[in-house]
């Protein structure tokens, strides 16, 4: 199977066959509810009723490629698309990887955020948490991640834990190289370093 190679295709095409599949889903619920020898609670009709006019899907995931050809997968809990933007869906636990050529990765995760197919754009709100391959642990509140360029930036002040030691800092901005060295973080704002070496 050829892996996705544009997000807002993805988006679009899981949008077309959502609204089939709650229909056929919800079909099916009723059936079973005519078979049932009791009426069904009011609990479970609601949780229907919630879904058909949610259009919620369970454990949704989507791939694409960078500019630079990093391979993205996005992952969540649940996922609701938003019925006046067709391009954009509401996650609800997301994660994200980002597998760079060059070996190196990246992985946030939040409680909730969004993806804007069109704009090619990943918004991770709430408490988010940003870890690297070369050992790096950031909580933050909110990322944003360019999906077409792998660039991901903070929305607001990060509690930082590097391979020598802790950091605080206002903003920071994580970016691939182009000249081959390889992931960059650059932290600005008020950086604060607390130095902790390795002892042998």
């Amino acid at each position: 199977m050829d892996t996705p190679t544009n997000l807002h295709s993805a988006l679009v095409g899981w949008a077309k066959i959502l609204l089939p599949l709650f229909a056929l889903a919800l079909l099916s619920t009723l059936f079973l509810f005519a078979r049932g020898s009791s009426e069904p609670s009011e609990l479970i009709l609601a949780e229907v009723a919630a879904m058909a006019r949610e259009q919620r899907v369970n454990a949704p995931e989507f791939s694409g490629l960078t500019d630079d050809g990093a391979t993205v997968v996005i992952a969540a809990k649940s996922a609701v698309p938003d019925s006046t933007k067709p391009d954009t869906v509401s996650f609800s636990a997301m994660e994200m990887r980002m597998d760079n050529p060059d070996g190196s990765y990246l992985e946030v995760t939040a409680t909730e955020g969004g993806v804007d197919g069109r704009a090619k754009v990943a918004e991770f709100l709430g408490l988010a948490r940003m870890r690297t391959s070369s050992g790096y642990q950031m909580e933050t509140n909110g990322l944003t991640a360019l999906l077409d360029t792998g660039v991901v930036t903070s929305s607001g002040l990060l509690e930082i834990r590097a391979p020598f030691g802790e950091m605080t800092a206002g903003k920071m901005r994580y970016t691939m190289a182009s000249d081959d060295q390889g992931m960059q973080l650059l932290f600005t704002e008020g950086v604060r370093l607390l130095y902790s070496p390795h002892t042998p």
